[in-house]
């Protein structure tokens, strides 16, 4: 069979044409179902449980994956897993988003039926809202479509792509509705690239309370040497009485001091310190923190508030990802 570019790209545009058609249809049907099943997430104590087989399936593993980054906890609970033992990941306070075009799948039939003897609201996501799965749900998302891209009605494509599209629909507005930022968003994100990492505040990323190598002014250089062993950030930071950033001793200046006195001992920190050490403030953009330590040769920095005083370190492991991405939380 000879290949006609022109006939494949009309096709292909009439594929899209009837997907397209397809999500119309879905936004012309939205009704106050949409509300309900929003409403019932939101006010979930829980998680969102969402289960599916098949092409389905593998749709509802995608819509909890977007629930979950998005900041609403989330898992995939595959129905014949479940009714194999796994319903007991299933908790008091959850909430199951069960998909079924169909509505009559046995498997998600089954694990509706029992999850509603459990007391567990059901949302359902169905083209038929006469089917048993409708019947066993407290809110019922329609999903019907005029009808599949494929040549014979059969394979599940634009049916997929409402499903889709209304689980990315529940998804963000939980989102927007809890008040989430873009900063939230990447704080479920850490594993991303480099230049999303920069994008991220010096506060979200730096190492705060029991994890700071501090110690006061005044303290003996054999003590601060000991902080700095235990918090293993290769340096310790010196503080005034109002905790403002007084000076700095790193590994390398360790070095430096005993080659210089012989011995640690008999020394206060003050008399050793870098005073004045760059330090930047928790506002600021973790790409100008990297460029700082670019800028200075330096691979940490205290990290202050507008009131310049001292409330966190960065280390340049933290902005390359190096090992656990630290977010504050």
């Amino acid at each position: 069979m000879e290949l006609d570019s022109k006939k494949v790209l009309r096709r292909a545009k009439e594929i899209l044409e009837i997907e397209r058609d397809g999500l119309t249809s879905l936004i012309n049907s939205l009704d106050n179902s949409f509300f309900e099943a929003v409403k019932l997430l939101f006010n979930a104590h829980g998680r969102v449980v969402v289960s599916g087989i098949g092409k389905s399936g593998l749709i509802g593993r995608k819509i909890s994956a977007t629930l979950a980054s998005t900041g609403t906890p989330s898992f995939f609970l595959h129905p014949v897993e479940a009714l194999h033992g796994d319903l007991g990941m299933v908790t008091p306070g959850d909430v199951l988003l069960a998909i079924s075009y169909s509505g009559n799948t046995v498997e998600v039939c089954e694990v509706a039926a029992i999850l509603k003897k459990r007391k567990i609201p059901i949302i359902s996501l169905t083209g038929n809202k006469e089917s048993k799965l409708a019947r066993l749900s407290d809110v019922i998302l329609n999903v019907k479509i005029p009808r599949e891209a494929c040549p014979f009605n059969l394979a599940p494509t634009t049916s997929t792509t409402a499903t889709l599209a209304m689980g990315d629909a529940l998804a963000l507005c939980l989102f927007e509705l809890k008040g989430l930022s873009s900063e939230d968003f990447r704080r479920n994100h850490p594993g991303g690239t480099l230049g999303e990492r920069l994008k991220v505040r010096v506060k979200e990323i730096m190492l705060t309370g029991e994890h700071l190598p501090i110690v006061k002014e005044g303290t003996e250089l054999t003590e601060a040497i000991k902080v700095m062993d235990q918090k293993r950030l290769g340096c310790v930071i010196i503080v005034s009485p109002l905790n403002h950033v007084s000076g700095i001793i790193t590994d390398g200046d360790l070095r430096r001091i005993f080659l210089k006195y012989g011995s640690f001992n008999n020394l206060k920190v003050e008399e050793v310190m870098t005073k004045k050490p760059k330090v930047i403030e928790e506002y600021r953009l973790a790409s100008e923190a990297l460029e700082l330590m670019e800028k200075h040769l330096i691979t940490v920095l205290p990290v202050i508030n507008q009131d310049e005083k001292l409330v966190g370190i960065l280390h340049l492991h933290d902005i390359l990802g190096k090992g656990t991405f630290k977010f504050t939380l």
